[in-house]
């Protein structure tokens, strides 16, 4: 029994400072967490409880399919990471440290290497395999910017599994029993989600699917249509016009360039095109008929650099998660005043892709929107001040190093698969789940003896659950104004007993009924305190959130107690003698 008078559990009335969102401040002001450092915090006996009963959760679905929990440390060697070449592309958000030998660790941010190398160490023959390996264990991310209390911090408990398979076709196995693990998971948790397809990202790997939680404060956006398509934004490819052969190419107008002063945005370029060139169809210029300059360094993983020019539409911003996940691992960082001084075949607010290309001496990378299929027709910067040329065909009169996916994805773009009209919304990404191939497997030599004794390169999957993430997302999906509002699945306890009052009856006969609760093995938290008022009681305890609470108070003289529903705020008058077969009644309803 958990008893209030005793325990560490203490209640606040105002906000924390600098909480933004509701979970981060009701978990702090009903004792559940504080925070230790920016991003970082403490687990009180209220909050662990509903951690424990999550990771349980998590666990008892993994066990499910099969899977076998390991442990591994969270200080890891520089030396697998080296070999799989995450030690840089991990970048800024990797914890790195030195021992006083001056020797290389990190703070895992996720541990696919030491799984790899633990069944290396381990099997060595198909009859080993297959094999599912997880673990539920503390990670370390240096996050510019926490934010949300548990939704996005520094350090955090997340639940990363493995399958290891001789063949394809094994992996495809692993992954979908792992990927109906997931949505039984969190089913339990009361959690609702959408599968998006998504970028592997730092992972690498084919197949890619994240568990997004619909809600207005998630830091993901993802595009659903009315046929079923549903994706990460960074995911979402773009529906390209069919190109045309080099004769239909050469049959369209040339380019030609015109003259553009004060055009150094597209709002101004396009008011000057209506305002001095007459379309031959006899419309008006629109920023949809422009490609739009985006000029950055591109850095590499190796320290080198480059100067790369992204081209898309004039109607459309630029979108910088797209475009961080289409050039990974390697980094774009915008042109300052001095890189233009260093190149000028780009000019700043009238440059464009003819004459560019990693095939010319410009040293230039050229990427363009898919949009700009061959033989679309385009307003591009003409490398000279004010001028710009129309009617400039990518095939004939440029060619690009390639195509990026760059642009914002908007509502009512076409879905890839065809399945209809899109629709932006938010959310929060509670799982990830890959393919992950031979990557690891390859650059960390683990090989086991097929069928014919000969050595095969192992092929995995890797699956993550955010625990802590989890823990923030249901408080968050259930609270009310009040206060927390926990499903059964997750709470601390199953249980509140309010004794209210100063007569030793009411004392009596709350000690009575927590022991009777608990004598039936749920788990009872009692408010015992004898000093505390009925109005403080019942503030604290829809703050906790407990989702059944017994009030014993002045009602007992007539006979009459009563059960709270913390969801509905239903409340039931009972008699003493039939609260405890009531309140068991409601437990085993779910």
């Amino acid at each position: 029994m958990i008893r209030m008078s005793s325990s560490f559990i203490r209640t606040l009335r105002d906000d924390p400072a600098d909480a933004e969102v509701a979970s981060h401040k009701l978990l702090v002001r009903a004792g559940y967490i504080r925070r230790s450092a920016a991003g970082v915090y403490t687990w009180l006996p209220l909050g662990l409880k509903v951690l424990r009963k999550v990771e349980q959760i998590v666990r008892e679905e993994q066990d499910r399919i099969g899977g076998q929990e390991v442990l591994f440390s969270a200080l890891q060697p520089r030396a697998p990471y080296e070999a799989t070449g995450r030690w840089e592309e991990y970048g800024a958000n990797l914890f790195r440290l030195q021992d006083r030998r001056h020797d290389d660790y990190l703070l895992a941010p996720t541990h696919e290497e030491m799984f790899t190398l633990a069944v290396k160490d381990l099997y060595s023959s198909y009859k080993d395999l297959p094999a599912m390996l997880y673990q539920i264990q503390t990670k370390y991310r240096d996050e510019a910017r926490p934010r949300g209390g548990l939704l996005r911090v520094r350090e955090f408990v997340m639940k990363d599994a493995y399958s290891f398979d001789v063949s394809d076709e094994g992996l495809d196995r692993s992954y979908e029993l792992q990927r109906a693990a997931y949505q039984r998971t969190f089913e339990r948790l009361g959690l609702p989600t959408v599968i998006c397809k998504a970028d592997a990202g730092a992972m690498g790997g084919s197949r890619s699917e994240e568990f997004l939680h619909p809600t207005p404060i998630g830091e993901d956006t993802f595009v659903v249509s009315d046929g079923g398509y549903a994706a990460n934004v960074e995911a979402v490819t773009t529906v390209a016009p069919e190109p045309l052969d080099a004769d239909a190419m050469a049959a369209l107008p040339p380019a030609r360039e015109v003259t553009t002063p004060g055009t150094g945005t597209i709002a101004q370029l396009v008011d000057h095109l209506n305002a001095h060139e007459v379309r031959e169809d006899g419309r008006e210029w629109t920023a949809a008929d422009t490609l739009k300059a985006l000029i950055y360094m591109l850095h590499h993983p190796d320290g080198s650099t480059q100067p790369l020019l992204v081209m898309i539409p004039g109607d459309r911003q630029a979108d910088e998660k797209r475009l961080e996940v289409a050039l990974a691992p390697s980094i774009a960082v915008p042109f300052a005043e001095e890189d233009f001084e260093k190149h000028p075949a780009l000019v700043k607010g009238f440059t464009g892709p003819v004459g560019l290309g990693e095939d010319t001496d410009s040293g230039v990378k050229v990427l363009i929107d898919p949009r700009a299929a061959d033989g679309t027709r385009w307003v591009v910067g003409s490398r000279k001040v004010d001028t710009h040329s129309i009617d400039v065909v990518p095939g004939r009169d440029f060619t690009p190093d390639g195509y990026i996916e760059a642009a914002e994805v908007r509502d009512g773009d076409p879905a890839p698969d065809g399945s209809g009209p899109l629709r932006l919304t938010r959310g929060m990404e509670m799982g990830h789940i890959f393919q992950l191939g031979r990557k690891y497997a390859e650059a960390l030599d683990l090989k086991v003896l097929d069928e014919n004794g000969k050595q095969a390169v192992v092929t995995m999957g890797s699956y993550g659950i955010g625990v802590t993430r989890a823990v923030a997302a249901i408080a968050e999906l259930t609270c009310d104004d009040k206060g927390l509002a926990w499903p059964r699945s997750v709470a601390p306890a199953d249980i509140h007993v309010l004794a209210t009052g100063k007569d030793a009856a009411v004392f009596e006969e709350a000690e009575r009924i927590a022991g009777e609760l608990e004598a039936q093995g749920l788990t009872v938290l009692y408010d015992d305190r004898p000093k505390v008022s009925p109005g403080v009681k019942f503030k604290d305890s829809e703050l906790l959130g407990i989702p059944t609470t017994v009030v014993i108070g002045r009602g007992l003289a007539e006979g009459v107690l009563e059960i709270r529903d913390r969801a509905s705020g239903e409340v039931t008058e009972v008699s003493p003698a039939d609260v405890v077969e009531r309140v068991l009644a409601e437990v085993r309803a779910g």
